[in-house]
């Protein structure tokens, strides 16, 4: 049925690679043959574009690191390098930090400056090597209770204390405030609920000690995926791009350890890749890194987040309509494809290139061919083999939060350039009763464009393509379907950089070395407080939050606390004032942010309770602004 468009299209002289014939029992039995054969064809017309391509480019090198260079490399992308080398010892932040770590946080950190202390010893450097249990035990003197509230003492301790847990509930988080009854110890989880407010690995640990580990087994298998969501909290969802730099920074590092203790846990490998630096063009559209596409788009559209051409790709695809039948899938003709190619990069940025003659599937061809050809691939040379890896894991559920903690850790391009596609793709898929186009077909015919990567020798294809094959493309269907979940911030990550925030807070009060520190910011606080502070304003009663608009509106907001009030309600109160330029803005533009306190800056959703966010940081100042501001 479907061969008949391709041989329209293309010459499908060649056979359809070996890996096709091999035995499709196991995993796979899921993804049925036609499915299948989607992938393939799909490799094959990549093969056959790059056998035709206008340069022959040089492969990324992977380079395989020396013993204990992983690690070190680890902790440094951790922001924990000054655990080792010659500033061990003197850092209050990782000091902070490894206060808010939970056991299995604890353990995966502990396991790395381990190998790393036992390589040095080896090769004898001159550097101070701290013993590791040294490093926990710190903050553990320091402070009777980490963040997990359930280990007085250093990792070592924990096998005999974590008896007391009982196997379906994870620890409380003590946030270094008030304790605050969690929704999770009221609210038993369903199968497909996903828990945010305990962290994953610890969730897998007290599952592997627990009977229910036995349960809901079977990775990329089955063809239904759950219909995974997330239960609301009442502190309001946070997603990526709510949270202020500084503290994304936070999250990135404890993804990172999380990701780790997550493998760990689950016995999978997990090895961060590196690619050796090649000479890549430094102008132009195909095979120019993300990063250099951005700043020559940045130039024409300030402030833009996507490449122009993939944008620009994307909307012509979508110009004609996605009821196309097999779109995505029917590749454009190769001579024609590539000679569009060569127009575009002469003339896209001057504004001369016609799009009027660019026929869908040839635009589709292209938008494919952008992303294989990027220098180093959208997921990352660092990630691609993590992303990979995320179909050994051992359940779904589990395979859903390390794609969640994996998002987390990609570049700000790649990971909104990926956000644009999934959201494309799943376009697609809504069209799939006339396009024929399922999640599986759409799944099958990416996965080849993101995962096979020329760095890493997908020239040929191995004995082991197959199993990749259809793995890789369960790792795609996973992205699409899920991509809503994928974009959130634990709740769990958000609380331990309030914790972060909150302890950095005290200890720079207490540290000396901070006096001149701590004099500037209270003379800046005093003079930020003098500006802001009009007479009405001085004492706040209790239950009440002031509400300010500096960008917008003079006047600013007593509002009054109750069980019900919501962000989106005090900025519909906000705008229906008539004052300042607030007739003018529109609902979708505002956002009240909690600014402050223990967070940096988190832009919150409108069904965030306020009085329950109250609670968690109380020292938190309540804006309203758009995102731009």
């Amino acid at each position: 049925r479907r061969s008949g468009q391709y041989t329209m299209n293309h010459d499908h002289s060649k056979k359809t690679p070996d890996g096709a014939s091999f035995d499709r029992s196991g995993s796979q039995d899921s993804l049925d043959e036609l499915s299948m054969d989607d992938y393939w064809k799909e490799l094959e017309n990549i093969h056959e574009t790059r056998g035709n391509n206008h340069e022959e480019r040089v492969a990324l090198v992977v380079k395989e690191p020396d013993e204990g260079e992983l690690e070190e490399e680890w902790l440094k992308e951790a922001g924990l390098s000054n655990l080792f080398g010659e500033s061990s010892g003197d850092s209050l932040e990782s000091v902070v930090f490894l206060s808010t770590l939970t056991r299995t946080q604890k353990a995966a950190v502990e396991k790395r400056v381990e190998t790393v202390t036992q390589t040095m010893r080896k090769k004898n450097k001159q550097h101070q090597i701290p013993d590791v249990r040294d490093i926990f035990r710190v903050q553990n003197d320091s402070k009777g209770k980490v963040c997990d509230g359930s280990e007085p003492s250093t990792v070592r301790t924990s096998e005999n204390k974590s008896e007391t847990q009982d196997g379906t509930k994870g620890p409380n988080f003590s946030l270094g405030m008030d304790e605050q009854k969690t929704p999770a110890e009221d609210m038993p989880f369903s199968d497909t609920d996903i828990n945010l407010e305990i962290s994953f690995s610890e969730q897998a640990a007290n599952l592997k000690d627990s009977s229910i580990g036995k349960m809901c087994k079977g990775g990329g298998g089955d063809t239904l995926l759950p219909n995974f969501r997330l239960p609301k909290d009442k502190t309001g969802t946070t997603k990526i791009g709510d949270l202020a730099p500084q503290d994304m920074k936070k999250v990135y590092s404890l993804a990172l350890i999380e990701l780790t203790a997550l493998y760990d846990i689950l016995g999978t490998e997990f090895k961060q890749q590196k690619a050796v630096k090649i000479k890549t063009k430094d102008s132009g559209l195909f095979g120019v890194p993300l990063s250099v596409l951005l700043e020559q788009d940045q130039k024409k559209v300030p402030g833009t987040k996507i490449p122009l051409i993939f944008q620009k790709l994307i909307a012509q695809i979508e110009e004609a309509t996605l009821e196309t039948e097999g779109l995505l899938r029917i590749p454009g003709v190769a001579t024609r494809v590539k000679s569009l190619c060569q127009e575009l990069e002469a003339k896209f940025y001057e504004g001369t290139f016609n799009w009027e003659n660019v026929k869908q599937h040839d635009a589709a061809s292209l938008l494919k061919l952008f992303i294989r050809e990027l220098p180093q691939p959208l997921l990352t040379v660092e990630y691609l083999k993590a992303f990979q890896d995320v179909q050994n894991l051992p359940t779904k559920k589990q395979q859903l939060q390390a794609l969640n903690l994996l998002v987390l850790l990609l570049p700000e391009a790649n990971r909104d350039t990926l956000k644009v596609l999934l959201e494309f793709l799943q376009r697609v898929i809504d069209h799939r009763d006339k396009n024929k186009m399922t999640l599986k077909n759409v799944a099958m015919v990416m996965a080849p464009n993101l995962f096979t990567f020329h760095g890493f020798g997908s020239k040929t294809i191995e004995q082991s393509e197959f199993v990749m094959a259809a793995g890789t493309a369960n790792v795609m269907r996973f992205m699409i379907q899920y991509q809503k979940l994928l974009w959130t911030i634990p709740k769990f990550i958000v609380n331990q950089v309030r914790k972060q925030n909150t302890e950095r807070q005290k200890k720079e009060k207490k540290d000396k070395a901070m006096k001149k520190l701590l004099k500037k910011m209270a003379y800046d606080r005093e003079k930020h407080e003098k500006q802001e502070k009009t007479p009405n304003d001085a004492d706040v009663p209790q239950g009440v939050i002031r509400v300010q608009a500096p960008h917008l509106s003079k006047v600013s907001m007593a509002i009054q606390l109750t069980e019900e009030l919501k962000a989106g309600d005090v900025v519909a109160r906000f705008l229906s004032q008539k004052s300042g330029n607030v007739q003018t803005l529109k609902k979708e533009e505002v956002f009240l942010y909690e600014i402050g306190g223990n967070i940096g800056e988190r832009c919150l959703d409108d069904d965030t309770y306020m009085k329950d966010l109250y609670q968690l940081n109380p020292n938190a100042e309540w804006v309203i602004k758009s995102k731009q501001s």
